[in-house]
């Protein structure tokens, strides 16, 4: 009797009960955490998955509640990003089930110990350029979390670095940063490295950038070999420059002069005597 049903146990049990996912690991960097898992492979079918996850607050408050991940809820990928649903330092329960129709794996628990502390953090990816006679970086955008410290030196004073210019620590990211009025003729050198107050831990530093500031070697070089083009330029950003103070501080001087001519001409005060 056993024989003759075992087979049929078998196949009904592969059939309800399949394999759950399996190989769950945290991949962690820069503050951004990605769940993943080797995938049930059923021939000729599609596995959706379903994640839910445990905390200490769940357990102890809410007596062993699930918390169901809304974006992680039969979904046909292996990974899923859970930086905001799994963020503290503490113990957490997943639980994981995979989905065919009818069929539902076996219930599969994986108890982890999560400390974004051992995130990886990388150095950050800047550029830094010339405009003027100033010195710009643009750093990339990391996220909330990261705060950038930038350091910078002329070339060939690095061991002197913390006496003759310095670092600056950037809390909020822009598009562009100034970080000094810079020297012509000399060539000066950046490196920066990412940091998180929440962990208080740093990246390594990245490659060291340098560059020559020939802002005004440009111009000189132009006036020696085309002094013609020079002198265009030069009188056209001189006109430009004449313009824009006209537009910006002299129109409206003129404009509020003349309204108070008219409003005197058109509409003058009457001032009586004190006495008759």
């Amino acid at each position: 009797f056993f024989f003759f049903f075992s087979p049929l146990l078998g196949i009904l049990f592969f059939f309800v009960f399949f394999l759950a996912p399996q190989n769950i690991s945290i991949l962690s960097t820069n503050m951004k955490h990605i769940l993943t898992w080797s995938p049930v492979i059923i021939q000729g079918e599609t596995v959706r998955y379903s994640v839910e996850f445990q905390g200490e607050y769940e357990r102890f408050f809410f007596f062993f509640f699930w918390i169901p991940i809304s974006e992680c809820s039969l979904i046909f990928f292996s990974f899923f990003f859970i930086t905001e649903d799994i963020s503290a330092t503490v113990f957490f329960f997943l639980f994981f089930l995979a989905d065919l129709g009818a069929r539902r794996s076996d219930f599969f628990f994986f108890f982890f110990f999560f400390n974004r502390n051992t995130t990886s953090l990388t150095s950050p990816i800047f550029f830094f350029f010339f405009f003027g006679y100033h010195l710009l970086v643009e750093l990339e955008d990391m996220g909330p979390a990261f705060q950038f410290r930038v350091l910078y030196w002329k070339k060939g004073q690095e061991r002197r670095v913390s006496v003759t210019l310095g670092f600056w620590v950037i809390r909020e990211v822009s598009s562009v940063v100034h970080l000094f009025f810079f020297v012509f003729f000399f060539e000066y050198c950046v490196k920066a490295q990412s940091y998180v107050e929440a962990i208080n831990r740093s990246s390594s530093f990245s490659q060291t950038q340098c560059c020559l500031s020939f802002f005004f070697f440009f111009f000189f070089l132009l006036l020696l070999l085309f002094p013609g083009v020079f002198f265009f330029f030069f009188f056209t950003a001189l006109i430009s420059s004449a313009g824009f103070f006209f537009f910006v501080f002299f129109l409206p001087f003129l404009t509020w002069k003349t309204s108070n001519f008219f409003l005197f001409f058109f509409c003058p005060v009457a001032v009586l005597p004190d006495t008759l």
